[in-house]
C-alpha cells in the first residue's frame, strides 16, 4: 500500500470562466462562476488518493465556512486529516482564477491559514512523515517549514518531491534534501536563479547545488527527467481536446508520487503522470477534474 505524506496549502479556488483574459484596466464579462476546492497541496493529495496511494494531508485552513468545507472534503475523500489545523482568527487560502475559452488560465493566490504553518506544525506531526513511502511538498507554504519536512523525510531515508511551485529562488541548503525536484520549463528558470542562460544551463546549475534528479513538465511536449550524471529522458505526452488546465501539473504530481511509493520506475511514473494530467485537462474545476486509478489505467491501456 502506497503511503504518502503531503505537506502543503489548502485554498478555495474562486474560478470565473470568461471568453479571454482581461486586458489591464479593462472590464469584461465573464461566462460563469464556481468555488472549487483546491491548493496546490490538497489538489495533489486528492489526486494521490484517488489513484491509490494512502494519504496523509498536514496544512491549515482557516476559522471560516471555506475551512471547514475543505477539510471535510478532503477527509470525504478518505485523506487523513488529523493533522488539518484550524488557525483561529485567519481565513482559509484562496485562489482567483480566471479560465479563458482555450482552457488556459491566470491565478493570484492569497494564502490565508497556509502563510500560519511553522516548523513546529511539522514537528507535531513528525511520526506521520517518518511512516510514510514518499513526502510530497510544494511552494504555497512557507520555505521554512518545506525544509523542516524534508529534513525529516529525507534523514529517515524516505523519498521526498518537492514540486517547487509556485516558483522560487530555492534554499542551497534544501535542494540536497529533494530526491525528485518537479517544474514547469517557466518555473525551471526561476528556482534555478538569473544565472541560468538555457533550459541545460539552468538543469546543471541545480545539479551543482545539490539536486539529485529533475522533473521539466513541458504540457503538451510531455515530460523530461534529468537524474544527475545520467543521460536525461523525454516521455511524450497525450493528444486531448483541452477544457481547463486547472490542476493538470497537480494531477501529473500526484500520479507520479504514487507510481514511485509502488516501486514502479521513474520512467512509468512519468509515463502515468502524463496519463493523469491529460485527463484533468478535458475536465473542468481542479479537484473535480482528478482522474481516479482505474480511469488511468483504462487510458493507458487505450494508448500503448
Amino acid at each position: 500500500m502506497a503511503l504518502i505524506t503531503v505537506v502543503g496549502s489548502i485554498n478555495m479556488d474562486l474560478v470565473v470562466r470568461a471568453p479571454r483574459f482581461a486586458h489591464p484596466g479593462e472590464t469584461i464579462t465573464g461566462e460563469s462562476f464556481l468555488t472549487v476546492p483546491g491548493g496546490k497541496g490538497a489538489n495533489q493529495a486528492v489526486a494521490a488518493q484517488r489513484l491509490g496511494g494512502t494519504v496523509a494531508m498536514i496544512g491549515g485552513v482557516g476559522e471560516d465556512a471555506f475551512g471547514a468545507s475543505m477539510a471535510q472534503g478532503l477527509a470525504d475523500e478518505g485523506i487523513d486529516v488529523r493533522h488539518v489545523d484550524v488557525r483561529g482568527g485567519r481565513a482559509s487560502g484562496v485562489a482567483l482564477i480566471t479560465v479563458n475559452a482555450d482552457g488556459e488560465n491566470t491565478i493570484i493566490v492569497v494564502p490565508g491559514a497556509n502563510g500560519a504553518l511553522t516548523t513546529d506544525d511539522v514537528t507535531l506531526a513528525r511520526d506521520v512523515v517518518l511512516s510514510t513511502d514518499v513526502l510530497l511538498l510544494q511552494l504555497e507554504i512557507p520555505m521554512a517549514v518545506v525544509q523542516a519536512a524534508a529534513a525529516i523525510a529525507h534523514d529517515a531515508g524516505r523519498t521526498v518531491i518537492l514540486n517547487a511551485a509556485p516558483a522560487a529562488i530555492l534554499p542551497d541548503s534544501l535542494l540536497p534534501l529533494v530526491d525528485y525536484l518537479i517544474v514547469n520549463e517557466t518555473e525551471l528558470f526561476t528556482v534555478a536563479g538569473p544565472a541560468a542562460r538555457d533550459q541545460q544551463a539552468a538543469i546543471t546549475g541545480l545539479h551543482d547545488r545539490g539536486a539529485s534528479a529533475i522533473v521539466v513538465t513541458l504540457g503538451g511536449a510531455g515530460a523530461r527527467l534529468v537524474p544527475r550524471d545520467q543521460a536525461p529522458t523525454l516521455v511524450h505526452a497525450y493528444t486531448v481536446d483541452v477544457v481547463d488546465t486547472t490542476a493538470a501539473g497537480d494531477a501529473f504530481v500526484g500520479a507520479f508520487a504514487v507510481a514511485l511509493s509502488e516501486g514502479l520506475p521513474p520512467m512509468e511514473a512519468l509515463r502515468r503522470g502524463n496519463a493523469a494530467g491529460a485527463l484533468t485537462v478535458t475536465r473542468a474545476g481542479a479537484q473535480p477534474s482528478l482522474p481516479t486509478r482505474d480511469e488511468v489505467d483504462a487510458w493507458l491501456s487505450a494508448h500503448q
